[in-house]
């Protein structure tokens, strides 16, 4: 029996109907097409309707996960407890001069197109991430050796006691895959990213090459949820995990995928507990051939069925 029927209704009031789901299956919101229900899973559509539901389930003591469009995420088969709430739909992007203004539900991919359309560059290399902005400062997100730490110039986050607070590059405290988002539990409400102006041919060649780069080196073809592991130091996660032998490896539904093999992939109706053993198997592995430690980037929430 759902606990969180009582939120739901008072969500419900708070927002809409349409911004709020009552066991809602995560395999509908990750691109890992894999996961149980959400207890309640809440959509809002502006920065104020998510701070009204911050507010509430602060307020309420309800355990709370934040989604940005699901693009690096493993939710188990038993589901979330609680409440989800996905700010896909908070993306409202503008432009100030050399700067970019973005909300935390708006695509990379739409934040590189803006930059785009105004001559400005450096946000290139994120042209090709599946993710959203919240994420994206979250992990302090990379490719073709941009991350998210060269462009930011201040975030505005809602901190754990419902302080509004902007912070800036230096209090940010960006590192490889984590920041002080992910360290205090903040949430990321808006950023401003700074940028510089270009050549609109140059940035729309480099834009070109990275997207070709990514399509022809990466399985885009099968639901997974990007790079499954950290690069360890030293090495390349998808090279040791080959040299492994473990490219094409399957396990259940999920498998190494046969043309990048530092990505699992979802190749024939997987469950988590697939891609879970799978993972566990490729770090074993690679720890006995080699003594190098696998971290999963992908973020694994939920529970067992």
């Amino acid at each position: 029996m759902n606990r969180y029927t009582d939120a739901y209704e008072d969500l419900v009031l708070i927002l809409s109907k349409e911004e709020v789901m009552l066991d809602e299956p995560m395999m509908n919101h990750t691109w890992f097409e894999i996961g149980g229900t959400a207890d309640v899973l809440v959509i809002p559509d502006s920065v104020d309707r998510l701070i009204k539901v911050i507010h509430y389930v602060t307020e309420n003591n309800i355990p709370t996960f934040l989604i940005g469009n699901g693009s690096n995420l493993l939710v188990k088969d038993g589901g979330i407890r609680g409440i989800v709430i996905k700010t896909e739909m908070i993306n409202q992007i503008r432009v100030e001069g050399n700067t970019v203004v973005a909300e935390c539900g708006s695509l990379l991919a739409d934040i590189s197109e803006a930059a785009y359309n105004a001559s400005l560059t450096g946000f290139e290399f994120a042209c090709g991430i599946p993710g959203t902005l919240g994420g994206a400062v979250f992990m302090n997100a990379g490719a073709y050796d941009g991350e998210m730490s060269f462009v930011l110039d201040s975030v505005r986050v809602i901190t754990p006691d419902l302080r509004i607070i902007t912070l800036s590059k230096n209090q940010l405290e960006l590192g490889y895959r984590t920041s002080a988002v992910k360290i205090n539990g903040y949430v990321v409400l808006d950023a401003v990213i700074l940028l510089k102006h270009g050549s609109k041919e140059e940035i729309k060649a480099k834009i070109d090459d990275l997207t070709h780069r990514r399509e022809d080196r990466q399985p885009l073809e099968f639901p997974s949820a990007g790079s499954t592991f950290k690069r360890p130091t030293g090495h390349y996660a998808g090279k040791l995990i080959q040299d492994a032998g473990l490219k094409g490896y399957q396990m259940g539904g999920a498998q190494v995928s046969e043309k990048h093999s530092g990505f699992v992939i979802n190749r024939d109706h997987a469950e988590a507990k697939d891609v879970l053993n799978l993972i566990n198997y490729i770090q074993t592995t690679v720890m006995d051939k080699f003594n190098v430690e696998l971290c999963t980037e992908v973020l694994i929430v939920g529970e067992d069925k």
